[in-house]
């Protein structure tokens, strides 16, 4: 499924409408350049799950975590290029919460088999077009809710 953005405003809305479908346990990639809009959509998405706290990016913590209706954790694996390293990720995938994971092609290892792929590209200055990816009857809700 391909969706366009035309601005900021409806990456943090795709991103809300996003989070009001995510169940526990679900894991959801970021893939796309710097500045595509990897965190501004995250905190869509922490909208959607009841997040109030401001959502920042991980790029120096790696991890963050949220807590709300559903808990959210926030990664960025963009700094374990190379490093093969576990850092405990099950207990972000396995906890009852929802995980953002971006650069994921970093760690491909460490995820689960059955998770939400959007890849973010750059079209200009303020649009960006989402392609969402999720193969699995898990995630038949979720892409369909997204559709309307």
């Amino acid at each position: 499924m391909k969706i366009k953005v035309n601005n900021i405003e409806e990456t943090l809305l795709l991103g809300e409408k996003l989070g009001k479908l995510l169940s526990p346990n679900m894991v959801v990639t970021l893939e796309g350049q710097l500045g595509a809009g990897k965190t501004t959509f995250t905190k869509g998405v922490a909208k959607g799950l009841g997040i109030t706290k401001i959502v920042k990016s991980p790029t120096f913590t790696i991890v963050r975590e949220y807590t709300g209706n559903t808990n959210l954790y926030h990664i960025d694996a963009y700094r374990l290029e190379g490093t093969h390293e576990d850092i405990g990720f099950d207990e972000y995938f396995y906890s009852g919460g929802v995980a953002i994971v971006e650069w994921a092609r970093f760690i491909e290892e460490f995820l689960p088999t059955e998770l939400i792929k959007i890849k973010i590209s750059y079209i200009s200055e303020n649009e960006r077009e989402f392609e969402i990816f999720a193969d699995s009857k898990k995630f038949k809700n979720v892409m369909e809710g997204l559709q309307c």
